[in-house]
């Protein structure tokens, strides 16, 4: 069996993917709290319109995507320069951008397991502390909130410990660079349009 070289790259994408899989082990246990599942939904929060903002996660969605067939990541990139096209188009228009993600395909998402963090937490209710001070709640998806009318109390998802060491990680994966780049502000769409970043 070869042994596989850790660089310092892959040390941080192994510490990126445990915080995920404690991001996951958190929502669980808040969507059985709700009653919440994902089962028999007429929605797909996979046509959400979400930035994402740190290009560790858009590095580690690469490390991921670079895996799959050829022919399917041409499928997603055609899919991912349609979604560009379609949300220039609508943000010209004044509304509310509403596509299916590139990546997901009959309903499901291909790169499950490189997925990045809002898609994780989206569903349940939840909140972050901003670092101004300050709180920002979200109230969940549709049918979360449904289901929240019907309990006399619900525990919110808390995103600050989560995002707080997705901080220091970026930072570690930027390194020397933390200052030089520009911020991140993208769709998933567009990271794929864009390709890998160049850090």
């Amino acid at each position: 069996m070869v042994k596989l070289k850790r660089t310092p790259k892959t040390r941080i994408f192994l510490q990126l993917a445990n915080l995920y899989k404690r991001m996951e082990e958190s929502y669980e246990e808040h969507a059985r709290a709700l009653g919440l599942s994902c089962a028999g939904c007429e929605d797909n929060c996979c046509t959400s319109y979400f930035h994402h903002h740190t290009y560790i996660e858009w590095a580690y969605f690469w490390e991921g995507f670079k895996r799959l067939p050829s022919e399917q990541q041409e499928a997603i990139e055609q899919r991912g320069k349609e979604y560009v096209e379609h949300l220039k188009q609508s943000l010209l228009a004044g509304q509310k951008p509403s596509l299916m993600c590139p990546v997901n395909e009959k309903g499901l998402c291909v790169l499950y397991s490189h997925r990045l963090m809002i898609c994780r937490l989206h569903g349940v209710p939840n909140f972050f502390l901003q670092p101004g001070g300050g709180i920002k709640e979200f109230p969940g998806c549709f049918k979360s909130q449904k289901l929240v009318q019907s309990q006399k109390q619900v525990k919110l998802l808390d995103r600050t410990p989560f995002y707080q060491e997705l901080a220091e990680l970026e930072l570690a994966f930027l390194g020397s660079k933390r200052n030089k780049v520009p911020r991140v502000k993208l769709t998933l769409a567009e990271m794929i349009v864009l390709g890998p970043p160049q850090v």
